[in-house]
């Protein structure tokens, strides 16, 4: 762990970016904390992304240019190594039986870690050839996973960079962990993807195109009905109890369910990379934004 790292409380931590939310937040009452600011929760990391809650509400987060997956404990604030072999893990979710589900794209795999942080491999690549490098993922109440594969070729890489699939598109794996379908190839740049807690909606940003976009799932899986939600893309996103949306990128964004915005959070100057519901009453809304993690007090809860 980087020593750089500091434990921040949520209650005791009074910084904030100075431009602040005063106003968005004022005319967001009905969904934050009365009272409530952005706070800083740690830094020291190099780039962090794909924060999800396990049950307790500890959320999980990569540091992808370390390689690791980190955990933040809801209850004292602490941070501590879950992984550091994490795959170059980007995007995650846990499935119903506790396992981490990481798009770990050192080698464009699909990744799943037990409890103890012990990784399986469960897609390698599609029609035998790599994917772009999946990038993020939400697992349905059946136990299948949608994925985004777009391109952004890495550093890190061992591969020819170039693409090796005829795109960058949507994939579901089905429940039985085996068989890989695509469900969509209509993106520009598929990123960031949640789907709703009945399993009938699943919201796909396309920050190709600055679009995001909403599917009914149909029985076997498949995607239909493809319908623009709002004219902006994402990075991560999220959905509240409520159904309301948040997308990321300059800071974060929530639109309501009928697609009408209803505030805006600046959070770091740089990018502003994902986000998840977590804490202890799932009403603590986590975000990852470059070197550094935040927290915000939310009068709504996330989708249990």
């Amino acid at each position: 762990m980087n020593k750089k790292i500091r434990n921040l409380s949520l209650l005791t931590v009074t910084l904030l970016l100075p431009v602040l939310l005063s106003a968005q937040i004022m005319d967001s009452k009905s969904i934050v904390a009365p009272g409530a600011q952005v706070e800083k929760l740690g830094d020291g990391f190099l780039f962090t992304e794909g924060p999800v809650p396990d049950k307790n509400g500890n959320i999980y987060f990569t540091d992808q240019p370390n390689n690791k997956i980190i955990r933040w404990d809801a209850k004292t604030g602490s941070f501590s190594t879950f992984s550091d072999k994490a795959g170059r893990a980007n995007g995650m979710y846990f499935d119903k039986k506790g396992n981490l589900i990481a798009c770990s794209d050192e080698d464009n795999q699909l990744w799943s870690f037990d409890k103890k942080g012990k990784s399986t491999v469960l897609v390698k690549n599609y029609g035998n050839k790599l994917l772009n490098g999946p990038n993020d993922v939400w697992v349905d109440p059946k136990g299948g996973m949608y994925m985004t594969d777009p391109l952004y070729p890495r550093d890190y890489w061992k591969r020819d960079p170039a693409m090796q699939q005829d795109g960058e598109h949507i994939y579901y794996l089905l429940p039985d962990r085996k068989t890989l379908i695509r469900v969509n190839d209509t993106f520009t740049k598929p990123n960031g993807i949640i789907g709703t807690k009945d399993g009938k909606k699943l919201y796909i940003a396309d920050i190709g195109a600055d679009k995001t976009f909403v599917f009914d799932i149909e029985a076997d899986g498949s995607l239909s009905n493809k319908k623009l939600f709002v004219s902006k893309g994402s990075d991560g996103m999220i959905l509240d109890a409520e159904g309301n949306l948040y997308l990321t990128g300059d800071g974060v964004t929530v639109f309501d369910k009928t697609g009408e915005k209803i505030a805006h959070f600046p959070i770091y100057k740089g990018w502003t990379a994902n986000l998840c519901f977590g804490g202890t009453n799932n009403d603590l809304l986590f975000i990852t934004a470059g070197p550094a993690v935040y927290g915000l007090k939310m009068n709504v809860k996330g989708v249990k």
